[in-house]
Order: structure tokens, then sequence, then C-alpha cells
């Protein structure tokens, strides 16, 4: 194993053998083109950013494990392009999806009015339970900022999102808001479970309108709980 490796581990302080993965959570970036997509997700799953960069052609993926609840999670990240031409061929990573990054370029207003779109298109093709977590990227671009982040804010309130203002280029919330996303899918999934399990038993949990089980005494996750194990690179840089 090579001393890069090595480092790797020591600095992350845990690696997971891939025959202990309790599950894989399929994670789809979604955006304009130009927004830093690429750029989040090599931040994230490399902690890299490549100045050289261009659009992404096509859809590739990346994936990184972390450990949530003592449960080994796997998250296959995939990163679609946004030019119109290639949204057909996007649309169809949708499917299996359990959670979904929505980046926006908060120095591009447009990029920002077309979220309403990406929303629609992604709740039409993904599971209607799909985790959304809206990003605002480029926020160290301060001086050029064209979309306050209270209109971000009402949007996500509005649309049941979650929100973070992120900056690929120094890292800054990237890594907080993929792991808070995570977490949330593996919340819903442990909630789909739970009913799943109690339907088998003949207890049958309805939830009530704003998600919790009703009925129910669930422990959640409280906080970030995460260990990050070695990072696995698949693809090249690009935007």
């Amino acid at each position: 194993m090579s001393s890069v490796e090595d480092q790797m581990k020591r600095v992350n302080g845990v690696h997971h053998n891939e025959d202990k993965i309790d599950y894989v959570f399929k994670v789809v970036v979604i955006g304009d083109s130009a927004v830093g997509k690429t750029q989040v997700l090599s931040r994230f799953a490399k902690n890299e950013f490549c100045f050289d960069s261009k659009s992404t052609i096509g859809v590739e993926f990346q994936t990184r494990t972390v450990s949530i609840q003592s449960k080994v999670i796997k998250a296959q990240i995939w990163d679609t392009a946004g030019q119109e031409r290639y949204r057909a061929v996007t649309s169809a990573y949708y499917r299996g999806a359990l959670g979904a990054m929505l980046v926006y370029d908060i120095t591009k207003r447009q990029t920002f009015d077309h979220v309403a779109r990406w929303v629609e298109e992604l709740r039409a093709h993904a599971d209607s339970s799909i985790v959304i977590m809206l990003i605002g990227n480029k926020a160290d671009l301060v001086d050029s900022r064209a979309v306050p982040t209270e209109d971000a804010v009402e949007f996500a309130e509005r649309q049941g999102l979650f929100f973070s203002e992120t900056s690929a280029l120094s890292g800054h919330n990237v890594e907080s808001a993929f792991l808070k996303l995570l977490e949330e899918i593996f919340n819903m999934v442990s909630r789909k479970t739970l009913l799943v399990a109690s339907g088998a038993n003949g207890n049958y949990v309805k939830e009530t309108n704003n998600g919790l089980l009703k009925g129910l005494k669930i422990d959640v996750i409280s906080g970030p709980d995460f260990e990050v194990s070695e990072m696995k690179k698949l693809s090249s840089c690009s935007c």
C-alpha cells in the first residue's frame, strides 16, 4: 500500500471493509451548468479543488464511505451534467436516488431562478421521499453575490428542503452539507424500516403530517456522529 494511502487512513482514523457495508445510498448532484457541482463533489469525495476545470460530459460518480450510528454507509454520488442537451440522459439517474444535492451559484441569479424547475423534475423522476439539500455554492465570492441568503432560505422552507451555502474553493460547509444529507437519508430509511417491521408484526404505525411516527418512541440522531473512511475516486477533475 502506498504511503499516501496510509496517510489518508491515519488522517481519517478508520477503514471500512467493502464486505461490511450496511447501506448504499445513491445521491445525485444536480443544477445548472457551471455552478460548481463537480467541484463540490470533488471537495467532499477527495478534498480536492481543480482550478483547470471543464464542463462535465454526461454522467460520472464518486463514492465515499462514512459511519452513521454504527452503520457503515457507502454514498454513491452521481454528478449529472447541467446542460439542457443532457437532461434527457440524467433523468434516468434520478431513479433509485435517496438524496439530491441541488446546486446553484450565488453570483448568478439565473441559476437560482431555475432551481424550482430542477425540483419539479427531480420529484417527477425520483421517489417521493427523496431528501433534498439546496446548496448555494461559491459563497466565497461575497462581493459578487446576486442571490440573497434570505431568498434561498424562504424557497427551501416553502419546498421542504434543507439548505446550506458552501464554497468548493475553500471547502466551507461542503463536508457538513453532505453529512447532513446522508444523516437525513439514514433517518428516513430507518423510519421506513420501522414501518415495514411494525406492519409485518401486525403493529401498524401511522405518520403524522410532520413526518414523525405516531405511537412509537424513536431514538434519532441528535448530532453529527460520523467517521470518515478512505475516500475513493472514480473520475478525473472537471467542473
